[in-house]
């Protein structure tokens, strides 16, 4: 299937695989590359040796197209956009901020940049600067999550933008890409459905919450503090949203509460003090398989549902 994201990604599917912090490695970016999707490497709060690391170990196990994900809110944010330049890595993804003072550089290296952007306000900065696509990411997504869903941002910043925009945000199958073209993208980003897959690394537990999940079973939190975040209702969660609730609590101790609770859900399972990022589809997604089966599963579906139907994608 080839659209304007294909094209400009040199990828087989429209389909990117979310920068997911603490998650996503090379492994399963190599993965998602080699299954025809583009994998996507989280920088998160590494320093930019961590990262050239998992860029190297990356290159060693595909020769397709890949990305990393730089969170501009990172302290080692502007040493890792200086070092993807110097790796030449093929494409960077954005979050948590603007990237425009970044863009001219990528571009120089012949890196394709494709922000996360959560408004159409955003959008038209990031095109003005040279963004070569966006995405547009709901709040039914996980992780760090803006006001707008994807129903309402997608076909927004579509109209806003002569760029291509990718949708993210409650995608799981073949139905959401193709709402996802009806919307006006002509690609998709999914992060939930690859939580699941058996080359990611994330606790056996986090597996089991996202697959036992149910329609309801996420909740935001953080909003108190400026950067809300989806994840799965848990007895950590729980407690988080009851001390943010309460106006006596302190930010700073609200702030210390939730420090290395990710890392503890990806590398300890731990349900206790862990925070289970995912999307409000969790709900949909039944099995673990591997990335290639995912994007095999997604595409038949997409293409099935599409048949005989002609857009300009």
């Amino acid at each position: 299937m080839q659209t304007r994201l294909t094209k400009l990604l040199g990828t087989k599917y429209p389909i990117i695989q979310g920068g997911m912090a603490w998650i996503a490695d090379a492994i399963l970016a190599s993965a998602v590359s080699e299954a025809g999707g583009l994998g996507v490497i989280s920088a998160m709060n590494a320093d930019a040796e961590w990262v050239r690391s998992e860029i190297l170990r990356c290159r060693t196990m595909t020769d397709k197209p890949f990305g990393v994900n730089i969170m501009l809110m990172s302290p080692h944010a502007a040493e890792v956009a200086k070092m993807v330049a110097e790796e030449r890595v093929p494409v960077v993804t954005t979050g948590a901020g603007n990237p425009s003072k970044y863009i001219a550089r990528w571009k120089e290296a012949g890196v394709k940049v494709l922000p996360v952007v959560a408004s159409t306000a955003l959008a038209r900065l990031v095109e003005r600067a040279g963004a070569d696509a966006v995405i547009a990411e709901g709040g039914e997504s996980g992780g760090h999550v803006g006001d707008l869903t994807t129903m309402a941002l997608v076909p927004q910043v579509a109209d806003a933008v002569r760029i291509p925009v990718v949708a993210a945000g409650g995608i799981a199958d073949g139905r959401g890409v193709v709402a996802a073209f009806a919307l006006g993208a002509c690609g998709v980003q999914m992060g939930t459905r690859f939580l699941v897959a058996k080359e990611c690394r994330v606790s056996d537990e986090y597996k089991k919450k996202v697959l036992e999940a149910k329609d309801i079973s996420t909740m935001v939190t953080g909003r108190r503090l400026g950067h809300p975040v989806r994840a799965i209702k848990t007895e950590y969660t729980m407690e988080y949203a009851r001390l943010e609730a309460d106006s006596t609590y302190p930010d700073e101790k609200l702030e210390e509460y939730g420090v290395g609770s990710l890392r503890k859900a990806v590398e300890e399972g731990d349900v206790l003090h862990g925070c289970f990022l995912a999307g409000q589809i969790a709900g949909m997604v039944r099995q673990e398989q591997t990335a290639a089966e995912i994007i095999a599963d997604v595409m038949r579906g997409a293409e099935k549902l599409l048949d005989g139907v002609h857009w300009e994608l």
